[in-house]
């Protein structure tokens, strides 16, 4: 249960973002806060756990986290994707120590209890002598994560065996998954292993900043203009839609700014080109044909970057693909986890451009991230403090400038204009309606119920 004093913040919280576009401070860098969200976000959460092509052969595995809790993905004997808890089911120690390779089998190094790549218990050392050849293994499997699914290649594992359907949770927000993951026929490679780094932020101001904070690259990443590795026009990235689905999900579509000519489709090759036009239906191409920039949150903590970008001051921009990861390790730490992705039918030139651009500009060391993960790092620190947690934070962007925009072909509730802050409250509405919603009120169809709802918004009004 939340404590009383938590639980007035987050209904406050949910009254205020819907009417004052206002969201409390103290939901930032606080452990409370954090062990709460563990359980009523994490938990009952479809959460990103790798790209099938990490493990293409049988047997390729990765350890992947929910929260806290481990995870082996891999693609048993039969070819089929599995989860499996990183824990015996003897004394819980880890089965699987390394963070990636490929394996038939996982023995514990404690006592050598050994299951196999399909979770299965199949031996048990001196299994005679300790347990008189009566210990029924059937029943001593791996636990499997409790829901596992994929889209367009995307595994996510959901800890909540009540939640919706991955299909039903993702929503409207498949149709612009698809132009980005579903452009050609062989689909799409992660290239080497994800790059891997911690830094002193809360994870939700990745999420943030992915979902629909165009308005801090002007400020953030004028040096990038001035470098020339982004378009000559400051406010470069005014130029677009912004986008909200059911469940938190957002993103941010970013056209060319005027007077500054770039190729269509993000500049991608001719042959895929030809088949995400075959692929996609009528209205994705007509979104994607403008794009030089997405941006966006599947909710909670997967976040897509699909930029057009120079990897130098002197080269033409190449388009990149990369997935972001903000994997929460504390209330003031997370573990940020990068894929980059190329479709496995381009061509080797663009295969090499596309992964040098990516590096510069949002690898682990790009100039981009470090100018985001300083401004996140500073934030969280400062939130953490007993009186800035007081304060309301102000996402009024846009409240009074613009309509939505009825024209827009995608689903959604779209805004002509990429600055705006209607993703963030979308997302951060949703968040506080699983947090201060009890697990007994939580319909299992990824919402939180009528009655509920009302029951918090009444308690606020008090």
């Amino acid at each position: 249960m939340l404590r009383d004093e938590l639980r007035q913040i987050l209904e406050k919280g949910l009254r205020d973002v819907e009417a004052d576009w206002t969201v409390p401070a103290a939901i930032i860098n606080d452990p409370e806060m954090h062990d709460a969200e563990r359980e009523r976000v994490f938990g009952r959460s479809w959460v990103f756990l790798a790209h099938e092509s990490e493990i293409p052969e049988r047997g390729d595995y990765v350890v992947r986290y929910i929260s806290e809790d481990q995870f082996i993905v891999c693609r048993d004997e039969d070819g089929e994707v599995r989860g499996h808890l990183n824990s015996c089911r003897h004394r819980g120690m880890q089965v699987c120590r390394a963070e990636m390779g490929n394996a038939s089998h996982f023995r514990c190094p404690y006592h050598g209890w050994t299951y196999n790549n399909k979770g299965s218990l199949v031996g048990v050392p001196a299994g005679r002598e300790a347990y008189g050849n009566k210990l029924d293994k059937s029943l001593w499997q791996l636990k499997p994560v409790p829901k596992l699914g994929t889209y367009k290649g995307l595994v996510f594992g959901c800890l909540d065996p009540d939640a919706p359907s991955l299909d039903d949770y993702l929503g409207d927000m498949k149709f612009y998954l698809d132009i980005v993951l579903d452009r050609s026929d062989a689909g799409l490679q992660v290239v080497g292993a994800p790059q891997r780094w911690v830094v002193d932020a809360n994870w939700k101001l990745g999420a943030d900043n992915f979902i629909g904070d165009a308005y801090h690259t002007m400020m953030t990443h004028r040096s990038m203009v001035e470098l020339g590795l982004a378009p000559p026009d400051p406010k470069f990235a005014l130029y677009g839609e912004h986008v909200h689905t059911e469940h938190g999900h957002g993103l941010g579509i970013i056209g060319p700014p005027p007077g500054i000519p770039l190729p269509e489709f993000l500049g991608m090759p001719e042959n895929i080109v030809e088949q995400l036009q075959r692929r996609l239906s009528p209205e994705q191409v007509e979104v994607f044909r403008p794009v030089a920039f997405i941006h966006g949150t599947v909710f909670p903590n997967l976040s897509i970057g699909n930029f057009l970008m120079s990897k130098d001051h002197v080269s033409p921009p190449t388009s990149f693909l990369t997935l972001r990861l903000w994997h929460p390790i504390g209330p003031d730490k997370m573990e940020i986890m990068s894929f980059f992705l190329v479709e496995k039918e381009a061509p080797d030139w663009y295969k090499e451009e596309s992964y040098q651009a990516y590096v510069r500009t949002f690898g682990i060391s790009g100039a981009f991230e470090q100018d985001d993960a300083e401004n996140w790092r500073s934030i969280t620190r400062v939130l953490g403090a007993q009186y800035a947690k007081k304060m309301e934070l102000n996402y009024q962007m846009g409240r009074g400038v613009y309509e939505p925009d009825p024209d827009w072909p995608g689903p959604g509730k779209a805004f002509p204009m990429d600055y705006a802050e209607a993703n963030q409250r979308n997302f951060m509405e949703y968040w506080m309606q699983l947090m201060v919603t009890d697990p007994a009120s939580h319909t299992g169809n990824g919402k939180v119920s009528d009655e509920a709802a009302a029951e918090a918004l009444a308690r606020a009004e008090a």
